[in-house]
């Protein structure tokens, strides 16, 4: 298989971003993505644009949330998959709008919303139960695609920041949702139990970041005070293909048209 690349950005609501300007559509118009993972879309079909749901060049699956305008994930592909699979086989969270797979060839490529929790809420214990049960799923998902001699990557918004490089300011937020010990410690089961890879971070070790997500609140921003939550995690075979990775940090506060930032990783010729 040539080489591909693959990038993933929670759009915090996909009309709102179609609409600014350049904003998704004029990103997605410009970028040498050959697949594009999206998170928090937030939208039915019928609510987008054509321009949205079917641009030119583009194959796109999208798998909105039963609770409306909630969560909601979509896989844009320049070729049409072999085969899409909605939802990981756990029932509380089958049409929830969290995890999508395309099979592209050799290469299986899912979009993730994994849930953001608060502390002492439904939220975290939502949270808390989807960890549980998505934690086997790679196991056994890793297990079946690498027997036929095929790769997978999990694209998304995973809503954990790993390491206190993943976050500037993580002495403030050890008990805070998304950086609690039980929490980053399931993420090193990911790597460690389940064997994949966080492609950023093994191209990048020792630094801090690059973060992915900013709050709107005062100039978090402007100040580079962010989280590292949207990881590219992969299979090792895919991952020891990896070229490069970059975190498409806009220019400017002005220029977002996310919270979030994408991610891109470009995978070399197996």
């Amino acid at each position: 298989m040539n080489g591909f690349e693959v990038s993933t950005v929670n759009v915090n609501g996909l009309r709102a971003a179609a609409k600014k300007d350049p904003g998704f559509l004029g990103w997605l118009s410009a970028t040498s993505a050959d697949v594009v993972c999206l998170q928090e879309t937030r939208a039915e079909p019928d609510q987008l644009t054509a321009r949205v749901v079917a641009p030119e060049g583009w194959h796109v699956l999208l798998a909105p949330a039963a609770a409306k305008g909630r969560a909601g994930v979509a896989v844009y592909s320049r070729v049409e998959p072999d085969r899409t699979r909605v939802g990981f086989g756990a029932a509380e969270f089958e049409d929830s709008g969290r995890y999508v797979e395309v099979d592209l060839g050799p290469v299986t490529v899912a979009s993730l919303y994994l849930p953001s929790g608060d502390v002492g809420t439904p939220r975290q214990e939502e949270k808390e139960r989807f960890m549980e049960a998505f934690l086997p799923y790679l196991v056994k998902r890793r297990e079946e695609v690498e027997s036929e001699g095929r790769e997978l990557v999990v694209c998304g918004d995973w809503n954990i920041a790993h390491r206190e490089a993943d976050l500037k300011n993580w002495r403030t937020n050890r008990r805070s949702s998304g950086f609690l010990p039980y929490e980053r410690e399931w993420m090193s089961r990911v790597f460690d139990e389940a064997g994949y890879v966080d492609v950023m971070r093994s191209l990048m070790p020792d630094r801090e970041g690059p973060y992915t997500w900013w709050t709107y609140r005062g100039r978090a921003f402007d100040n580079d005070a962010g989280w590292r939550i949207d990881y590219q995690v992969a299979t090792p075979g895919l991952a020891a293909r990896v070229e490069w990775a970059r975190v498409e940090r806009a220019v400017e506060h002005a220029a977002r048209w996310s919270d979030h930032a994408p991610v891109t990783v470009r995978y070399g010729a197996r």
